[in-house]
């Protein structure tokens, strides 16, 4: 599984000999905006590592072929700057003691829930980046996000926005033109992987454009894709 399209949120490779895990959790990076790339074992995670440079990886610590904790120690013993977060069973306290003795930068105990560990990457990561280091500011036209400072600029005018309209704004510029459900909005945004009442989407969507002075019948900025749901037009 390959993201659509670019993220700026950074890289991340999932490892786990389980395809159904590697396959959730990718799901999950991606619609965090999240750049995501899959290996079922210890050999393809180097490979994998080598070739994308991935800023974390989520690593299962019983992989066939070389195991995680050997794989992470191959990872820093290269010099590589990439963070980890270990995947170990219920119960492996040894596992997580030694992986952390080895620069582990997080572990999650399965069974988990796949948004926590969005949340732990992104804490992972805002952690380890550098003071100064930051999203890079999303332009589209006359409209300018900047994730870093939280504002947004329309024909160099700022916008007053409430947090959550920042984040879903953000949201979609990040990923421009690729249509999210209310669901995944809800999921992604608000980090409610199973809220019945999405309307809270349809609201927020509504003040953006008012915010936006985009017409709905002929947006510059937010489509409505009928009967699937919301996109930053390209």
């Amino acid at each position: 599984m390959e993201s659509v399209t670019k993220a700026s949120r950074g890289t991340v490779l999932v490892v786990d000999d389980q395809p159904t895990i590697v396959e959730v959790v990718g799901r999950y990076m991606e619609r965090a905006g999240y750049e995501t790339h899959e290996a079922f074992d210890g050999p393809e995670a180097l490979r994998l590592a080598e070739l994308h440079r991935p800023d974390l990886v989520v690593l299962d610590v019983m992989l066939p072929g070389i195991d995680g904790i050997e794989v992470m120690r191959q990872l820093h013993e290269e010099g590589s700057r990439t963070a980890v977060i270990l995947l170990t069973a219920r119960g492996e306290e040894a596992d997580r003691l030694v992986g952390l003795r080895h620069g582990a930068d997080d572990y999650v105990v399965k069974p988990f829930s796949p948004a926590e560990l969005v949340a732990r990457v992104d804490a992972v990561l805002r952690r380890v980046s550098p003071p100064d280091a930051g999203p890079e500011p999303i332009e589209h036209g006359p409209l300018r996000i900047d994730p870093a400072a939280r504002t947004v600029t329309l024909a160099g005018e700022e916008l007053s926005l409430t947090q959550r309209e920042f984040d879903l704004l953000a949201f979609l510029a990040s990923n421009p033109g690729r249509v999210f459900s209310r669901d995944q909005l809800m999921e992604a945004v608000w980090d409610f992987p199973f809220f019945n009442d999405t309307s809270t989407v349809t609201v927020h969507v509504r003040r953006l454009r008012a915010k936006l002075g985009d017409d709905p019948s002929e947006p510059r900025f937010i489509e409505t894709v009928w009967g699937v749901g919301y996109r930053l037009r390209p």
